[in-house]
């Protein structure tokens, strides 16, 4: 028998299947890790496939030395899967399989943990007869007594020459059990009752059940707070009930304690969690209860969907608009693509769920889509508790400067804050910038405080009274005096929610402030100790990025501020608009979800621009309209596809060298193979940002259209990127998530 093996080694020219020869006695499936010779080391590697036959001479084939782990780590279908991503994203093999199983599983680098637990080998006759032999043990007839009520761990058992004396003599033996880690979220036995579904829910949850059977593909369109979420609940039961199971992705960490949190109530030990704020043992025992079939519904972020689940009946991708379902680093995955093709694969329901829908997607609901690119549209109009949306205030900031308020606090939106707070109710500001202040700048000369390794400006946090660089980290003193001109009059501009949670302080000395943003999530399970502390009462004002805009649901929130709506709006991305009227409806979708009403203050320096407009009026189809028009109008996706390689490296002449020598080679393949008449754009240019970490960046972007063979120019994109020059790196990116 012979095994077809991927080694677990990242390199172009290790991309392929290498064969070994299974020894005799040895049991290899499909799937399995197992440990071979290559070369002069020992590597770990993936079976793809067994053979009874190899055309190679019997001395060339060397034998597996041994398997890693008893049962196949990798499923047949998640095996397939990874061919699928292998020729789909241009990435090698084992990148892909990599991303089907804990990273600690390779190399053996996490194990199942044990405990050594104490049992009776005494009957109670025998107990009895023990103690009334043995008067002055009286340790060892206590130990007897409390092993009556059930095993204990050792660790547990003070008492350690009783415990020895008693194991010597028979009485109690010793073994090992395993000790599963649970993630702190899934601990605890309550459960939820099912609220009443409203007719519009109703009918959703009929309309997907219906199409368990086959499967199908669906767009959940809801307003925010219309329940999306106990559709999902209600869909996924009735796939449990026929035997199936489910998928639920949600984009942010931060969304996951309180998503889990929801599934488990309702679930119990059927749900699993898997993201990567988990520790290594949490993730690993949470990964094997999934594999094992023990668990049976997943909720995670985006690698959740290589879960190892069978029969899958369900995904879910909630909030599916977010950017950060795709990967930005190799293999340059898309979770909602892949769970596409996983739902392809089992005949699975594929519900992507949103208040917000991305234009690409929503444009796949709309008449005129070809039947295999098709989703099915579901609409929720209306909130679940039968509350009305929130009413939405846009302050133009402009009139707010021209009457003398210079504060990041319009006067309607500091009011709003006082009544609410007097009310007892809670708050929300959003502010999608970490930090205190936006950047440093001298009055006299205009010097503004850059990093000297990437070429942006560096935000002062107060705390740490430290400039720092949000792109490589570097940390300075801020300035005494202009390093340029050498004036005192250094001052520091914009704002951060390091700056909002300050001034929120001083404004309202009775408030209790909590942040939410990347600083203060940190450490391990931070995300939901700051939202169990808001969701208590503990705080009454959340000051945060984005992490707050969407899928929260707080009942006593009476209040959300948008301090700057403009901070995406102008960012050099054909996306922005869009990302703005995502995230301002996002946000503002967090008031007034229960009883208390909701308010929304949004505050800009450009409240006619139609993104802004038409997220106050939370009109999602008039925005889909007018931005799908100009996307149509500027031949921006969904309409064509972009697809750049970014260069970097230390040397600038060498990486601007290499960008416009592959501009040449690819401009030579375009008329080579007749694809010039659908390219609409072809040009090699410095990124947006020219430095990051010391190295220079350049970019060879092409717009194509449809029409166009994608896939062939992106391989040849690709192999462009591969065979770039020492000292510079290359990576291809297809529709990036940032044009930065």
């Amino acid at each position: 028998m012979y095994a077809q093996v991927i080694v677990d080694l990242s390199a172009e020219a290790v991309d392929r299947q290498f064969t070994y020869a299974v020894p005799a006695g040895m049991d290899v499936r499909p799937g399995q890790l197992v440990e071979v010779p290559f070369g002069p080391r020992t590597l770990e590697g993936f079976v793809v496939s067994l053979s009874g036959s190899c055309d190679l001479p019997p001395e060339k084939v060397k034998p597996i030395r041994r398997v890693t782990r008893g049962e196949p780590a990798i499923l047949p279908d998640l095996m397939e899967l990874a061919e699928w991503m292998h020729a789909r994203y241009l990435c090698n093999l084992v990148d892909a399989l990599r991303l089907m199983l804990p990273s600690e599983m390779r190399s053996g680098r996490v194990r199942e943990r044990t405990e050594r637990c104490a049992r009776l080998n005494l009957t109670e006759e025998q107990i009895d007869a023990f103690a009334a032999a043995n008067p002055r043990a009286k340790k060892q007839i206590e130990l007897l007594m409390r092993l009556r009520d059930g095993d204990l761990m050792t660790a547990r058992i003070g008492e350690k020459s009783a415990l020895k004396a008693l194991v010597d003599k028979g009485a109690i033996a010793l073994y090992d059990r395993e000790h599963r880690r649970t993630p702190h979220v899934m601990r605890g036995d309550e459960s939820t009752a099912d609220p009443e579904l409203l007719p519009e829910q109703r009918r959703a949850v009929d309309q997907l059940t219906a199409a368990l059977p086959g499967g199908g593909r669906f767009l959940l369109h809801g307003v925010t707070g219309s329940g999306k979420t106990e559709v999902y609940i209600r869909l996924i039961r009735r796939a449990l009930e026929v035997g199936r199971t489910a998928i639920v992705l949600v984009p942010e960490i931060a969304l996951t304690p309180q998503m889990a949190a929801w599934f488990h109530g309702r679930f119990g030990g059927d749900a699993a969690v898997l993201h990567s704020a988990l520790s290594a043992g949490e993730r690993f025992d949470e990964w094997r209860r999934i594999r094992s079939g023990e668990a049976r519904v997943v909720i995670g972020a985006r690698s959740a969907i290589f879960a190892p689940v069978n029969n899958l009946g369900v995904i879910v991708v909630d909030e599916e608009h977010e950017t950060s379902y795709q990967s930005d680093h190799r293999p340059r995955y898309d979770a909602r693509e892949v769970a596409w093709k996983r739902a392809d694969q089992h005949g699975a329901v594929l519900v992507l769920g949103s208040a917000t829908p991305s234009i690409t997607t929503y444009m796949r609901a709309m008449p005129g889509v070809r039947p295999e690119n098709r989703l099915t549209l579901i609409e929720l109009r209306q909130r679940a508790n039968g509350r009305p949306m929130p009413e939405v205030e846009v302050v133009d900031m402009r009139g707010e400067f021209e009457r003398g308020n210079h504060s990041i606090f319009s006067a309607k939106l500091a009011g709003e804050l006082r009544r609410c707070l007097d009310d007892g109710h809670q708050a929300m500001l959003f502010i999608n910038r970490r930090g205190h202040s936006t950047f440093v700048s001298c009055r006299a000369c205009g010097y503004v405080v850059k990093c000297d390794q990437c070429d942006v400006t560096m935000t002062w946090h107060q705390a740490e009274n430290a400039l720092r660089c949000h792109y490589c980290g570097r940390t300075l003193p801020p300035p005494k005096k202009c390093p340029k001109c050498g004036s005192k009059y250094i001052k520091y501009f914009g704002a951060g929610t390091q700056k909002v949670q300050e001034e929120v302080r001083r404004l309202f000395p009775d408030a209790r402030v909590a942040r939410l943003d990347i600083d203060t999530t940190r450490e391990k399970d931070a995300h939901e100790r700051i939202l169990s502390r808001f969701k208590r009462g503990e705080a009454n004002v959340l000051v945060g990025t984005q992490m707050i805009a969407k899928g929260l649901d707080f009942p006593n929130v009476a209040l959300v501020g948008v301090v700057a709506a403009d901070l995406s709006l102008n960012l050099p991305d054909y996306r922005s608009v869009e990302r703005t009227f995502q995230l301002i409806t996002q946000v503002a979708g967090r008031a007034g979800r229960a009883e208390v009403p909701g308010r929304v203050v949004v505050q800009t320096y450009d409240p006619e621009h139609y993104g802004i407009a038409l997220a106050a009026a939370q009109d999602y189809r008039a925005f889909y309209t007018r931005e799908s028009a100009h996307r149509r109008a500027a031949l921006y996706p969904p309409f064509t596809m972009i697809a750049r390689i970014i260069y970097s490296g230390r040397d600038a002449g060498t990486v601007a060298a290499a960008a416009q020598a592959d501009e040449a080679r690819l401009g030579a393949y375009l008329d080579e193979s007749g694809a010039r008449a659908d390219t609409v754009q072809l040009g090699a240019m410095e990124a947006p940002i020219s430095m990051i970490r010391g190295d220079t960046r350049w970019q060879l972007l092409i717009k194509l259209y449809f029409k166009a063979d994608l896939e062939a120019v992106a391989a040849r994109m690709q192999a462009l990127a591969d065979a770039a020059p020492d000292g510079v790196r290359a990576e291809l990116e297809i529709n990036p998530n940032s044009m930065i």
